[in-house]
Parts: structure tokens; C-alpha cells; sequence
């Protein structure tokens, strides 16, 4: 037998030939069921990859999740723009408008030049282009967007 506990029992008395190959036939079989692994050991491994995986997969479904919404705001925001914009006129007066360090111009008539001074209507980015939009709209695309909005002199 090659382990000393069993040769002390047996020596002292305390168990029988039989009972020791009992235990060795027993420790052999489980070894077999769990491939040299005990079963806690193999049990908890498995339950934290499972964990694991689960937080993986979690995270993934929040960045999803985020992406998808992002791509509604701007979906939104086209919509809006592209429903609420007014016509431009190529004929009238230049407003100009600063984006980024830059001077921009838009052509817009006498009027609407002064209601976007006055803050009833707002410049906003569309694609490459600009587009007016009235005020109302503009606050609806600042509350999904606020780098749509380029120019809007709201009241305080």
C-alpha cells in the first residue's frame, strides 16, 4: 500500500483489508468520474467561466444598446431638420457665422436674417450643408444633439 495512514490503521487495528480496499476502489472510481479534478474544484471553475462570460455578454449588450440609441437621436435629428427647415434664398444677404474657427455664410432673406439675430430661428449642420430651423425645433434638436445646433441666440 502506498499510503502510510492506511499501513498505520491496518497496523493498529483500526481497520480491516477490506475496508482499505473499499477506500482505495472508491478514491479510484471518483478520480476516474472527475478526471483527476475534484468535483468542487472542477464545479467552481466551470461557475466562474460561466460568470464570466455572463459579464461579457452584458457589457457587450450595454454597448449595443448605447450604439443603437445614438444612432436614433441622429435619425431623429435628420428627421427633424429635414421636416422644419425653411428655404434658403440664394438672392438674398449673407449671414455669416463662425463654426469651429471658421467663418461661414448662408444666404437667408432680409427677414429671416433679423429673427436669427433675434433668436426665432437657428442655424443647424446637416451633413456637409446648414439649414434654418425655427426655434422650437432647434431646442428639440439640442436636447438630442447639441453639436447639430451652430448658431442660436436663445433669450436667457
Amino acid at each position: 500500500m502506498a499510503n502510510p495512514l492506511q499501513e498505520q490503521l491496518l497496523k493498529a487495528g483500526l481497520a480491516s483489508k477490506k475496508q482499505a480496499k473499499k477506500a482505495e476502489h472508491e478514491k479510484r472510481i471518483s478520480r476516474k468520474q472527475h478526471n483527476g479534478n475534484p468535483p468542487a474544484v472542477a464545479s467552481n471553475v466551470a461557475r466562474e467561466e460561466q460568470a464570466a462570460k455572463d459579464l461579457r455578454n452584458r457589457e457587450l449588450n450595454l454597448q449595443r444598446a448605447e450604439e443603437t440609441r445614438l444612432r436614433e437621436q441622429k435619425a431623429q435629428v435628420k428627421q427633424l431638420i429635414e421636416t422644419n427647415r425653411l428655404a434658403q434664398d440664394g438672392r438674398g444677404e449673407p449671414y455669416h457665422f463662425a463654426e469651429q474657427n471658421k467663418i461661414k455664410r448662408i444666404f437667408v432673406s432680409e427677414e429671416m436674417g433679423d429673427q436669427l439675430s433675434r433668436g426665432q430661428l437657428a442655424i443647424v449642420k446637416l451633413g456637409t450643408g446648414y439649414e434654418v430651423v425655427p426655434a422650437k425645433v432647434a431646442h428639440q434638436i439640442a436636447s438630442r444633439d447639441k453639436e447639430a445646433v451652430v448658431v442660436f441666440h436663445e433669450k436667457p
